[in-house]
């Protein structure tokens, strides 16, 4: 396929942002790493590490209906979290929740690039900064991140009440973390991709930039502290969250 200036040529990580992001790089790389630290990567991490099989879904009322055509459980919002339905887009919920083998997780902004992106047919990773150590050996283990086969790092993003895209602190930091593993393991980066390093070493204490962040700082008004507390522990985890059909599953 005839690469574009738009998808970063001649490059083995790329770097973009949101849903049209997403599409281009999707479009040209062998793999796509989709970063939603707050919180959807970070729940994906943690349900897959405990053996669930996680299926992203867009935000909207059909989630359970979703769930209910395939046996599956599925997330609610964080407030509508009760005993019923213990599952929700919280990492701190997910951690504690009784285990469920399928589990639909919606979210407006990680699970719905990663539902698009499937489409495609191009593997999907879920990324955080758990797990962004572990994510960047297992891409290049797996020989990605050659200009042939190039890595695609997408930062999720949020969304101002318009539905715009508002880049945030939280996904450049955990994109940045992919991209610094990948560096390190000899991988070319595209101009944005190791522009976004400059960010990183910029910030010399990763998970006080996120607690202090705007998202960071919303969660945590919210009655969600633990929810941070969890996406900032940088390197903890060695789940590797791979979309194989409709769901992710360990790598």
């Amino acid at each position: 396929m005839t690469e574009g200036v738009f998808s970063q040529p001649g490059s083995g990580a790329r770097f973009d942002w949101g849903p049209a992001g997403a599409a281009e790089l999707a479009r040209v790389c062998s793999v796509l790493v989709v970063v939603d630290v707050l919180s959807f990567s970070t729940a994906v991490d943690i349900a897959v590490g405990r053996g669930m099989r996680v299926h992203p879904f867009p935000w909207s009322d059909q989630a359970r209906a979703y769930a209910d055509r395939i046996g599956a459980a599925v997330a609610v919002g964080r407030k509508q979290a009760s005993d019923a339905s213990p599952w929700s887009l919280s990492p701190a919920a997910l951690q504690n929740a009784p285990f469920v083998a399928e589990l639909v997780l919606p979210s407006p902004n990680g699970a719905s690039i990663c539902s698009a992106a499937a489409s495609t047919g191009v593997p999907v990773v879920a990324a955080c900064l758990r797990n962004a150590p572990a994510v960047a050996r297992w891409l290049h283990a797996q020989a990605f991140g050659t200009p042939t086969r190039p890595v695609g790092v997408v930062a999720a993003g949020e969304l101002w009440p318009d539905g715009t895209l508002r880049p945030c602190v939280e996904d450049l930091l955990g994109a940045a973390a992919v991209l610094d593993g990948l560096s390190m393991l000899g991988v070319p980066l595209s101009v944005e991709a190791a522009v976004s390093l400059a960010a990183l070493a910029s910030v010399r204490n990763v998970p006080a930039a996120v607690r202090r962040c705007v998202s960071g700082q919303e969660l945590i008004q919210r009655g969600f502290a633990d929810d941070v507390k969890l996406a900032v522990q940088v390197g903890t985890s060695h789940t590797v969250p791979v979309l194989t059909g409709q769901s992710f599953a360990p790598a």
